[in-house]
């Protein structure tokens, strides 16, 4: 499951509706007791540069994904993106 996920990080997410890009996967949630996927997540856009922070992150979850290819994945969202709340990481 670890290279499937590392196969993951590396591809660009797309809406094939809007064609708006909400960027490379950058986390995943895993059902843990049936080993399977449920939502894909990337990071949200960078504010100023990445000096203010970022956006809110986009879950994706699993039913919302259309096509795995080669190098990107398209994700079928008609409503408004999940979003979350990026953790605020301690530097030590």
């Amino acid at each position: 499951m670890i290279s499937y996920f590392s196969s993951l990080r590396y591809k660009e997410v797309i809406d094939i509706h809007s064609g708006f890009r909400l960027g490379y996967v950058c986390d995943a949630e895993f059902d843990e007791k049936e080993g399977r996927l449920l939502s894909l997540i990337t990071p949200g856009r960078a504010k100023f540069f990445g000096l203010l922070g970022r956006e809110d992150d986009y879950i994706l979850p699993w039913p919302c994904i259309v096509r795995l290819g080669s190098d990107i994945i398209l994700v079928d969202v008609k409503e408004d993106f999940c979003r979350r709340k990026r953790l605020k990481r301690k530097p030590f």
